[in-house]
Protein backbone atom coordinates (compact mmCIF):
# COMPACT_ATOMS: atom_id res chain seq x y z
CA UNK A 1 0.00 0.00 0.00
CA UNK A 2 2.84 2.40 0.81
CA UNK A 3 4.66 1.66 -2.46
CA UNK A 4 1.46 2.46 -4.38
CA UNK A 5 1.16 5.67 -2.36
CA UNK A 6 4.73 6.64 -3.28
CA UNK A 7 4.08 5.98 -6.97
CA UNK A 8 1.03 8.28 -6.85
CA UNK A 9 2.83 10.93 -4.76
CA UNK A 10 5.77 11.03 -7.16
CA UNK A 11 3.50 10.76 -10.22
CA UNK A 12 5.27 7.70 -11.54
CA UNK A 13 4.07 5.61 -14.43
CA UNK A 14 2.27 2.33 -14.03
CA UNK A 15 4.02 -0.71 -12.60
CA UNK A 16 5.22 -3.14 -15.22
CA UNK A 17 6.10 -6.79 -14.95
CA UNK A 18 9.63 -7.49 -13.80
CA UNK A 19 11.38 -10.67 -12.82
CA UNK A 20 9.25 -11.91 -9.89
CA UNK A 21 8.05 -8.38 -9.11
CA UNK A 22 5.94 -5.46 -10.29
CA UNK A 23 8.39 -2.65 -11.06
CA UNK A 24 8.46 1.02 -11.95
CA UNK A 25 11.74 2.80 -12.69
CA UNK A 26 11.87 6.57 -12.43
CA UNK A 27 13.59 9.58 -10.99
CA UNK A 28 12.15 11.01 -7.78
CA UNK A 29 13.65 13.55 -5.43
CA UNK A 30 16.42 13.91 -8.03
CA UNK A 31 17.44 10.28 -7.55
CA UNK A 32 17.08 7.40 -9.99
CA UNK A 33 15.07 4.69 -8.30
CA UNK A 34 13.23 1.45 -8.71
CA UNK A 35 10.03 0.76 -6.81
CA UNK A 36 9.56 -2.95 -6.57
CA UNK A 37 6.60 -4.96 -5.29
CA UNK A 38 7.59 -8.64 -4.99
CA UNK A 39 5.16 -11.09 -6.54
CA UNK A 40 6.73 -14.04 -4.75
CA UNK A 41 5.77 -15.74 -1.54
CA UNK A 42 7.04 -13.71 1.41
CA UNK A 43 9.72 -16.28 2.22
CA UNK A 44 11.13 -15.80 -1.30
CA UNK A 45 11.34 -12.00 -1.30
CA UNK A 46 15.08 -12.16 -1.88
CA UNK A 47 14.47 -13.64 -5.34
CA UNK A 48 12.54 -10.49 -6.29
CA UNK A 49 15.46 -8.19 -5.47
CA UNK A 50 18.16 -10.44 -6.96
CA UNK A 51 18.00 -8.70 -10.39
CA UNK A 52 19.03 -5.43 -8.69
CA UNK A 53 22.31 -6.91 -7.47
CA UNK A 54 24.53 -5.65 -10.25
CA UNK A 55 28.28 -5.04 -9.81
CA UNK A 56 28.80 -1.95 -7.69
CA UNK A 57 25.34 -2.08 -6.09
CA UNK A 58 25.62 -1.26 -2.38
CA UNK A 59 22.57 -2.44 -0.41
CA UNK A 60 23.65 -0.43 2.64
CA UNK A 61 23.31 2.80 0.63
CA UNK A 62 21.00 1.97 -2.27
CA UNK A 63 18.29 -0.32 -0.90
CA UNK A 64 15.40 0.42 1.41
CA UNK A 65 13.22 -2.57 2.27
CA UNK A 66 9.67 -1.77 3.36
CA UNK A 67 8.34 -4.49 5.64
CA UNK A 68 5.38 -5.16 7.91
CA UNK A 69 6.16 -5.75 11.57
CA UNK A 70 3.97 -7.31 14.26
CA UNK A 71 6.30 -5.98 16.99
CA UNK A 72 5.25 -2.39 16.26
CA UNK A 73 1.76 -1.00 16.92
CA UNK A 74 -0.48 -0.55 13.89
CA UNK A 75 -0.21 2.94 12.43
CA UNK A 76 3.41 3.48 13.52
CA UNK A 77 6.69 3.04 11.69
CA UNK A 78 10.42 2.98 12.31
CA UNK A 79 13.48 3.29 10.09
CA UNK A 80 16.43 0.97 10.83
CA UNK A 81 19.88 1.02 9.29
CA UNK A 82 20.61 -2.66 9.84
CA UNK A 83 19.58 -5.55 12.02
CA UNK A 84 18.47 -9.14 12.10
CA UNK A 85 15.41 -10.57 10.44
CA UNK A 86 13.72 -10.84 13.83
CA UNK A 87 12.08 -14.01 12.59
CA UNK A 88 10.48 -12.26 9.58
CA UNK A 89 10.65 -14.73 6.70
CA UNK A 90 10.79 -12.03 4.03
CA UNK A 91 13.80 -10.43 5.69
CA UNK A 92 15.44 -13.84 6.11
CA UNK A 93 15.13 -14.38 2.36
CA UNK A 94 16.53 -10.92 1.58
CA UNK A 95 19.47 -11.48 3.95
CA UNK A 96 20.19 -14.82 2.28
CA UNK A 97 20.20 -13.15 -1.14
CA UNK A 98 22.31 -10.17 -0.04
CA UNK A 99 24.52 -12.28 2.27
CA UNK A 100 24.43 -9.43 4.77
CA UNK A 101 22.19 -7.74 7.32
CA UNK A 102 23.38 -4.15 6.97
CA UNK A 103 20.73 -2.74 4.68
CA UNK A 104 18.16 -0.08 5.59
CA UNK A 105 14.56 -0.95 6.18
CA UNK A 106 11.33 0.80 7.02
CA UNK A 107 9.37 -1.28 9.50
CA UNK A 108 5.63 -0.58 9.38
CA UNK A 109 3.62 -1.66 12.38
CA UNK A 110 0.66 -3.92 11.80
CA UNK A 111 0.10 -4.53 15.49
CA UNK A 112 0.35 -7.72 17.48
CA UNK A 113 -1.17 -10.95 16.21
CA UNK A 114 -4.46 -11.63 17.98
CA UNK A 115 -4.29 -14.43 20.52
CA UNK A 116 -4.90 -17.77 18.87
CA UNK A 117 -4.60 -16.39 15.33
CA UNK A 118 -2.19 -17.88 12.81
CA UNK A 119 0.61 -15.38 12.07
CA UNK A 120 0.48 -15.96 8.28
CA UNK A 121 -3.28 -15.52 8.18
CA UNK A 122 -2.99 -12.35 10.26
CA UNK A 123 -0.32 -10.59 8.20
CA UNK A 124 -1.79 -11.67 4.85
CA UNK A 125 -5.37 -10.87 5.79
CA UNK A 126 -7.14 -7.57 5.23
CA UNK A 127 -6.86 -4.76 7.75
CA UNK A 128 -9.79 -3.80 9.88
CA UNK A 129 -11.20 -0.46 8.73
CA UNK A 130 -9.72 1.44 11.70
CA UNK A 131 -6.29 -0.17 11.23
CA UNK A 132 -6.27 0.65 7.51
CA UNK A 133 -7.25 4.26 8.21
CA UNK A 134 -4.54 4.58 10.89
CA UNK A 135 -1.95 3.22 8.47
CA UNK A 136 -3.07 5.40 5.56
CA UNK A 137 -2.94 8.45 7.85
CA UNK A 138 0.81 7.81 8.23
CA UNK A 139 1.62 7.33 4.53
CA UNK A 140 2.64 10.95 3.95
CA UNK A 141 4.90 10.89 7.03
CA UNK A 142 6.42 7.60 5.82
CA UNK A 143 6.91 9.09 2.36
CA UNK A 144 8.64 12.13 3.87
CA UNK A 145 10.93 9.75 5.75
CA UNK A 146 11.73 7.91 2.52
CA UNK A 147 12.40 11.20 0.76
CA UNK A 148 14.75 12.11 3.63
CA UNK A 149 16.50 8.74 3.18
CA UNK A 150 16.86 9.39 -0.57
CA UNK A 151 18.37 12.82 0.01
CA UNK A 152 20.34 12.41 3.24
CA UNK A 153 20.67 8.69 4.05
CA UNK A 154 19.35 6.35 6.70
CA UNK A 155 20.91 8.05 9.75
CA UNK A 156 19.09 11.32 9.01
CA UNK A 157 15.86 9.47 8.23
CA UNK A 158 16.09 7.67 11.58
CA UNK A 159 16.87 10.79 13.59
CA UNK A 160 14.16 12.87 11.94
CA UNK A 161 11.37 10.35 11.55
CA UNK A 162 11.64 7.77 14.34
CA UNK A 163 10.42 10.16 17.03
CA UNK A 164 7.63 8.60 18.96
CA UNK A 165 7.89 5.29 17.09
CA UNK A 166 8.10 2.24 19.26
CA UNK A 167 9.69 -1.14 18.72
CA UNK A 168 13.29 -2.17 18.38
Amino acid sequence: MLIDHLARRWRLGPFGRGDRARVVEATAQGQPLVLLKPQTYMNRSGAAIAPLLLPGFDPAAELLVVVDDVAIPAGTFRFRGAGTSGGHNGLKSIEATLRRQDYPRLRIGVGPKPTGADLSDFVLGPFEREEREAMEAQFDAMAEGIECWLEDGIEKAMSRHNRGASGT
